[in-house]
């Protein structure tokens, strides 16, 4: 019975992720305006109940705690259904505004169209570069319905990560910003999630120091977070060398 829930879980799970997908595409493409006018404080609340749950739990302390009870091949499963709720919860719930604060057309409005479009582009080809598999718990869960152990997953950047280590976060920023139309509901949306996509950012390299260790901190002494960023916890960082103390010599040392 418990294999049987596993398995259904896991088809579920990948058929609301890819529902999730489409929703979202229409949500941040032009489907601000088609929702009924409402209180900015309810997009606000929405857009940060997103960002909460997204990080609390990737907290190592809640994973582990999650992990005792559920099956670790599950884990990713699980965050991918959160991030898929949080998504359509904001979606389903958005109220508009009818205030703009950009409308563009003509050459301006098409090349907001194509910044949309090529963010995709790279958001998925960016989540490919990682395993898209590992990001929605598919990989994990079909090793478990084969009965096989997981991989290991060697650290070795490639590609987008050789520029800069958050190219996923940086391609999701460009759905938000990439708009022809810009109401005030969205900008709502587009700060808070824009904030938590750099809180969010930090967050990874801790988290990624802490469980790779030595290989992520060099990477991160090498590779800025975003461009043109040069300082901070998203520039560059350099590896912090614990300096020894030298011994001094006492009368029974010699030389």
């Amino acid at each position: 019975m418990r294999r049987f829930v596993g398995i259904v879980f896991g088809i579920a799970t990948q058929l609301l992720f890819l529902i999730t997908v489409w929703y979202l595409f229409w949500f941040l493409k032009e489907d601000f305006s088609h929702h009924a006018i409402g209180s900015l404080a309810i997009d606000a609340l929405l857009a940060i109940q997103f960002a909460v749950g997204h990080s609390l739990l990737l907290y190592p302390g809640i994973r582990t705690a999650i992990t005792r009870r559920l099956p670790s091949q599950f884990y990713g499963s699980l965050f991918c259904v959160q991030t898929c709720v949080g998504i359509l919860l904001t979606a389903f719930c958005w109220r508009s505004s009818p205030v703009e604060i950009w409308n563009l057309s003509g050459w301006g409005g098409w090349l907001m169209t194509a910044g949309f479009y090529g963010s995709w582009l790279t958001l998925l080809y960016s989540l490919n570069l990682t395993g898209l598999g590992y990001q929605t718990g598919l990989t994990q869960w079909w090793y478990w319905l084969r009965k096989q152990p997981l991989p290991r997953r060697d650290f070795q950047p490639r590609s987008l990560y050789c520029c800069l280590r958050h190219p996923v976060y940086l391609s999701f920023m460009g759905l938000l910003w990439f708009t022809p139309l810009m109401t005030l509901d969205r900008a709502v949306l587009t700060g808070i999630w824009t904030a938590y996509i750099f809180i969010g950012s930090y967050l990874k390299d801790e988290r990624l120091s802490f469980y790779i260790g030595k290989p992520y901190r060099d990477y991160q002494s090498r590779v800025p977070g975003y461009p043109f960023i040069f300082f901070g916890p998203l520039g560059k960082r350099k590896t912090k060398v614990t300096p020894v103390k030298s011994l001094e010599k006492t009368p029974l040392q010699t030389t």
